[in-house]
């Protein structure tokens, strides 16, 4: 009896023995299977660090936007923005001023002032352009900028290449109070002289343009005004190739003549402004009297109801290297490694 009791404890024990083997051998073989996508899915938190890295990427290239976890906290607000400079206002609430600004493409060598040229009818009725040539000069040129100033006008310059080699300070007042700067030669000779030869011509217009650069520091505007409204037929086709448009007038104000007066210029502008009734107004920064006459000019145009264009160029003119050095040979001019430079790149303010 005895020993069938043992057979049987013994049988049972031999039982849990081998049933606990086989659920650990089977809990070790399910744990390194390898698990198939359709077996496990992939933990929720990797998961969702690669569709953020995704989504990253995807933006930049297409600019689609792509859903990808929890939405993100709101951005903190963007500070305000920085204050802008403004143009200082004009000091005068009744001034003249400039009621509109045309850019001109000088492509091709337009032609500008109906004495010469009458294709481009630009400006309407009751507006002027405001232009003075011969300069710079001393008194007279900054009297004639005064003059501009007080009204918060602008005009159209062109210089003489002598003229802006002597008083190269002038000449960038000029264009630091926002006048465009044009050219008018180099010694402001009557191109249709037969003196001169056709090299002697193109000499003295690209010699012209070069001085004015070398006073600016800067390259001038493409545009230029025959001396005494003489037009050379070879270099109003050369200008075509050149880009620079060439300027006559609609308005003489005979400034120059012997006997004119501050009051004779008025009215000899006024006379015919009345008639025409709009117009390109030709004056010379060169001369006392036009300094002294354009105050009551100005005063006379606003009272008349005639408002200013300021024109200026799309883009500066280009001059030819070979002038820059002979005219900086010339001036004796020390040209080692400085004289391509501007002025802003050598001397800089750092406080004041």
């Amino acid at each position: 009896m005895r020993n069938a009791l043992g057979l049987m404890l013994a049988s049972v024990i031999a039982a849990v023995v081998i049933a606990g083997g086989w659920f650990f051998y089977s809990s070790r073989a399910e744990t390194a299977a390898p698990q198939t996508t359709a077996a496990r899915k992939p933990d929720p938190a990797p998961a969702k660090l690669t569709a953020k890295d995704d989504v990253e990427v995807t933006a930049a290239l297409s600019g689609k936007q792509v859903a990808a976890g929890p939405t993100p906290p709101p951005a903190p607000p963007a500070p305000p923005p920085a204050p802008v400079a403004q143009k200082p206002a004009c000091a005068n609430p009744n001034a003249l001023g400039v009621s509109r600004v045309v850019e001109i493409d000088t492509t091709g060598g337009p032609g500008f002032g109906f004495d010469h040229f009458k294709q481009f009818d630009f400006l309407t009725d009751k507006e002027v352009v405001l232009t003075f040539d011969d300069g710079p000069w001393p008194n007279n040129t900054p009297a004639v900028l005064k003059a501009l100033a007080d009204e918060c006008t602008k005009g159209l310059f062109f210089s003489v290449g002598k003229h802006a080699t002597y008083h190269p300070e002038i000449l960038r007042q000029v264009l630091a109070q926002g006048h465009t700067v044009g050219t008018h030669t180099w010694s402001h000779v009557n191109l249709n002289s037969k003196k001169l030869t056709e090299q002697q011509v193109k000499d003295e217009v690209e010699k012209g343009f070069s001085a004015v650069r070398f006073a600016l520091g800067t390259n001038p505007a493409p545009f230029f005004r025959f001396p005494q409204l003489q037009h050379n037929p070879a270099m109003v086709t050369y200008f075509g190739t050149r880009n620079v448009a060439m300027f006559s007038t609609d308005i003489d104000s005979f400034d120059f003549r012997k006997g004119a007066t501050p009051d004779k210029i008025v009215s000899n502008v006024m006379t015919k402004l009345d008639k025409l009734g709009k117009g390109i107004i030709l004056m010379h920064d060169f001369q006392k009297h036009t300094g002294e006459a354009l105050p009551t000019l100005l005063a006379r145009l606003k009272a008349g109801g005639y408002k200013v264009v300021q024109m200026k160029a799309k883009t500066t003119f280009q001059t030819m290297p070979e002038y820059d050095e002979a005219l900086l040979k010339e001036l004796k001019v020390p040209t080692a490694g400085t004289s391509a430079r501007p002025i802003s790149s050598v001397v800089q303010t750092v406080s004041q």
